[in-house]
């Protein structure tokens, strides 16, 4: 399978953009991926990239974007960061993503026994962690009175995916433009550690 070039990412709409997605994660349930050849699609993307989406998610191992959608070399941007959060850089990487390379959608990962999360939960201050953590707060506070047992903190994971979706549309006017206009979607998910599953919110 080709890489995407200019013409095919042109052709493909945020809503098209997410079936793919969707599609890709299906794939991955089945185990049934497509057959690729990365020395050609390393070869098609040399002089250039035009991938279709723009994932934020977090860092955590068991979560590989690209292998959780079946998606291959140049078909998407990944940027990952503790706990998926949003700050000036991620904001840049997605704005350069969507406005400059031509990205369609963007989608804020969160997961399942998301570390981060818990431990913005727990309360924990360790070295720059204890910053990163001040940034997933918003959504701890928005679910105060309930236990933070491990329903409790798949909530919390579920609301921290939301926040960093206001979080885009907030602070980036170029963004919130672009999704006025359905140029692109902006949209949040959960992936379940324990069975592969993507859940869109």
């Amino acid at each position: 399978m080709k890489a995407l070039n200019k013409e095919t990412q042109s052709q493909i709409s945020p809503d098209s953009a997410l079936e793919i997605l969707l599609d890709g994660n299906k794939r991955f349930l089945d185990n049934n991926f497509i057959d690729r050849d990365y020395s050609s699609q390393v070869n098609d993307t040399s002089s250039g990239q035009f991938p279709f989406a723009a994932v934020l998610s977090c860092i955590d191992s068991r979560v590989p974007v690209e292998l959780i959608f079946d998606q291959g070399i140049g078909d998407i941007f990944s940027a990952r960061v503790a706990g998926n959060i949003v700050n000036e850089d991620m904001l840049g990487s997605i704005e350069y993503a969507c406005k400059v390379a031509g990205s369609k959608l963007i989608l804020v990962l969160g997961h399942s026994k998301c570390g981060a999360v818990t431990a913005a939960c727990k309360d924990v201050e360790l070295g720059n962690i204890t910053a990163l953590l001040s940034k997933i707060k918003p959504a701890v506070e928005s679910c105060s009175g309930i236990e933070f047992d491990n329903d409790g903190i798949e909530r919390v994971i579920v609301e921290n995916v939301k926040k960093s979706i206001d979080c885009i549309r907030k602070d980036s006017p170029l963004l919130l433009e672009m999704e006025t206009n359905n140029e692109i979607k902006i949209v949040g998910a959960v992936y379940d550690v324990s069975n592969g599953h993507v859940k869109f919110l």
